[in-house]
């Protein structure tokens, strides 16, 4: 009897600590996931950002020097600050950051005499929660609001207690307030905004100061009892009681310091406690990761997933504020002023725009809507349609895919701008090059027009790049003028959106590049990586083809070319020829590392490939292959990608592929079907129903779609619409460790291609 009671007992005590955990899923969310990244191999080339969803900032233990973009690196063993961050990329740095550090003893406020060992052991890395304890005793805690945080700083006892605050790079300002127990400044280090940039931020803190003055981090100068100070990295530093707690809540601005003080007010005047902050931070996620609600898998799987889910949440960040009246109001970073209504920042659409925005669509169709008028308000402000903003237009990477993000939510039910107002905007786009980047306009947009493709001179790198995004372009404003009755743009972007098929070469079968003659370059080497494609070479860049699949296995001879050649992706040796970049680059050490051949999950341009098998009859190798890569190539751990995260891309990328969904053309409302990770995923829409999807007997060697149902009826189809999973209900799988060679093979069945459903 005895034996039977602690049975129970220990069963009981399992199974409340599974429920639990279950209910906590920021516990499964690793914020260090992909953080043990440097120049040379990314492994994410992310941060532990703690920070609500899609926050104006974020705030991160800092392990890397002011200025660097490697800002935490998980095999450094020093902390020097905890800063407010916006970074959203290693490759373009930060902008706007200032950081506090506790120092105990005595004062140091050199940024390399200050940096104190720690151990990860010692960490808490979760969304709403950073806590580390450092080697001299000094405890740091940090939980989020979406424009500020409730920092709590806990000294050893009977040992000096300060926070140094540290301006960053570039000019800033403090005052320090000692009856108030406040700091207020403002910095403005940042490279993409207009000139009167700053961010004002507030600091209270909950115990007096002993002591103070400011600081400056060029030459490290204190000024004892200056209450004020204005210039290149101007600081601050407050003394407490030996061995006190304190806690300080931080909030910023970019419109006024009278807003960042409201902001104080509304987003943190209402926790009394840090443990207050924490907790409401803590609801929010795990609100949000139980939208998405998995179950089945490893607790290794599900630390993956939720991990991925919460990177896909942090970008874009909001850029407005809210009045006294609770109104969005915001400073714009393209023309300085002050505008009513929603804006945001912190994003590439070249990464974002084939997984992290579609999965928004999904997931917050609300904030989507914003953020398609938002984008229409940022071209009237700056002339341009954004393409990486950060926080003003930089103009990065390649492609006018602003229109694919309007496209996407348009056909999607998402109708919050004006259609006509999008087409003449991506009209101004696609004929005229803007003064920033070669994605702002359109570099060769004249040889374009006139000959369907971009000629390849030393002057115009990843010209062969360049003609495939833009014919996906002038698909997406083709689709929008189709769907809104404008005959006018439709008949512009129609005559453009098959211009991929100028570069394909049928005696090689790769996309490549012609002179301005039209004869093709010689000579050719598909694993020639630059030149005229863009972080790739010819094996990744010949699928680019997202709106015309079928299109391209004709071009291709038909289906069994197609996959073949899709097979020698991977049947290629994974060697290395840096071809025009002439060296190394980490894209291409991350391709060699996963031995997968000439596959490179690790970039943006082959991530849709692996579900192009189901446009041309083995739909069952694309669920064998997105198996392998997810098992293969992702994890929760500081290792935990295949190559730079980007916003919210890589992350996005596994969470539709671990649902069994991939959104390959966005701009239609279909979403190829895969092989779904877990036993069943529950999605919660923000209109209260439900979308299920489960896979029956699924497991590591039951990869394959055997058959499935929609809401109970057999469904054959390699694809599902974006109306079918709003509607909610339930698409049932059920798998086995052998392919059904000969399921979804109908017409009918395949997804969208032009070619296919014009």
């Amino acid at each position: 009897m005895k034996k039977n009671l602690l049975i129970y007992l220990v069963t009981l005590v399992s199974a409340n600590c599974l429920m639990a955990q279950e209910s906590n899923l920021v516990s499964y969310a690793n914020t260090r996931q992909g953080t043990n990244s440097k120049y040379e191999f990314s492994y994410g080339n992310t941060y532990p950002a703690t920070a609500l969803p899609f926050g104006m900032n974020t705030w991160t233990a800092q392990t890397g020097k002011n200025g660097d973009g490697w800002k935490y690196q998980y095999f450094e063993h020093t902390i020097r600050g905890f800063q407010q961050s916006h970074q959203c990329s290693s490759w373009v740095n930060d902008y706007a950051v200032f950081s506090l550090m506790p120092v105990t003893g005595r004062l140091t406020v050199n940024e390399n005499e200050r940096a104190t060992p720690f151990k990860h052991e010692n960490e808490i890395a979760e969304p709403s929660y950073y806590k580390v304890k450092l080697d001299n005793n000094i405890t740091t805690e940090m939980s989020p609001t979406e424009r500020g945080a409730h920092l709590r700083f806990t000294f050893p006892k009977g040992k000096g207690s300060y926070i140094v605050l540290d301006g960053y790079t570039k000019m800033s300002m403090v005052k320090i307030i000692p009856e108030e127990r406040k700091i207020i400044g403002y910095v403005n280090n940042c490279r993409w905004a207009p000139q009167n940039f700053k961010n004002y931020f507030v600091i209270a803190f909950d115990k007096p100061f002993k002591d103070y003055g400011t600081w400056e981090n060029k030459k490290d100068q204190l000024s004892a009892k200056n209450l004020t100070a204005e210039g290149d990295g101007i600081g601050a530093y407050l003394q407490f009681k030996d061995g006190e707690t304190v806690s300080a809540k931080v909030a910023s601005s970019y419109i006024s310091p009278e807003q960042a003080e409201l902001t104080l007010k509304t987003e943190l005047g209402g926790y009394k406690t840090f443990d207050d902050t924490h907790k409401a931070a803590d609801k929010i996620w795990n609100d949000l990761l139980g939208r998405m609600k998995v179950e089945g898998g490893t607790e290794d799987q599900k630390a993956t997933f939720y991990s991925c889910l919460y990177h896909a949440n942090l970008f874009s960040h909001q850029f407005f504020e809210y009045n006294k009246e609770g109104e969005p109001y915001y400073y714009s970073p393209y023309d300085g002023k002050i505008h009513d209504g929603y804006m945001y920042t912190d994003n590439g659409f070249w990464d974002t725009f084939r997984a992290q925005f579609p999965l928004n669509t999904i997931i917050h169709p609300k904030m989507e809507g914003q953020y398609c008028q938002a984008l229409l308000d940022a071209q009237q402000q700056c002339g341009w349609l954004p393409a990486w903003s950060f926080p003003a237009e930089t103009g990065g990477m390649l492609g006018n895919h602003s229109i694919s993000l309007l496209t996407d939510a348009w056909v999607k039910g998402i109708r919050t701008f004006d259609p006509k107002k999008a087409l003449e905007a991506y009209y101004h786009e696609a004929t005229n090059k803007g003064p920033w980047g070669s994605a702002n306009g359109r570099p060769g947009w004249k040889e374009y027009f006139a000959n369907g493709y971009v000629p390849y001179t030393p002057k115009t790198l990843g010209a062969s790049a360049w003609t495939l995004e833009f014919a996906y372009d002038d698909f997406c404003g083709y689709q929008l003028a189709k769907a809104t009755g404008n005959q006018f743009y439709e008949n512009v972007f129609g005559r453009q959106m098959y211009n991929y098929k100028n570069l394909f070469d049928p005696k090689t079968r790769f996309m490549r590049a012609k002179d301005e003659k039209g004869n093709w370059i010689e000579p050719f080497d598909p694993m020639d990586w630059g030149g005229p494609y863009t972080e790739g070479n010819a094996w990744h860049w010949t699928w680019s083809v997202f709106q015309d699949v079928q299109g391209l296995i004709s071009l291709m001879g038909g289906d069994k070319n197609f996959t073949s050649k899709i097979d020698s992706v991977f049947s290629e040796p994974g060697t290395i020829k840096v071809g025009g970049y002439g060296t190394v680059i980490h894209e291409m050490t991350e391709m060699a590392k996963f031995n997968m051949g000439q596959y490179a999950q690790g970039n943006e341009p082959i991530h849709h490939l692996l579900y192009m098998y189901n446009y041309a009859g083995q739909p069952w190798k694309a669920q064998q292959h997105l198996r392998e890569v997810m098992d293969k190539m992702y994890n929760a751990s500081e290792n935990g990608y295949p190559g730079d995260e980007d916003e919210g891309q890589m992350s996005s990328w596994y969470v539709l592929s671990a649902a069994g969904i991939y959104s390959v053309c966005p701009g239609t409302d279909q979403y190829v079907i895969g092989s779904p990770l877990f036993k069943k995923i529950t999605i919660t829409l923000e209109n209260g129903k439900k979308f299920t999807v489960e896979a029956n007997n699924n497991s590591s060697q039951n990869v394959y779609i055997q058959s499935a149902t929609l809401n109970g009826k057999p469904y054959t189809h390699n694809w599902i619409s974006h109306a079918d999973i709003m509607n909610g209900g339930v698409l049932h799988f059920e798998m086995s460790n052998k392919p059904a060679l000969n399921r979804g093979l109908a017409e009918d069945d395949k997804p969208f291609s032009l070619s296919k459903n014009n």
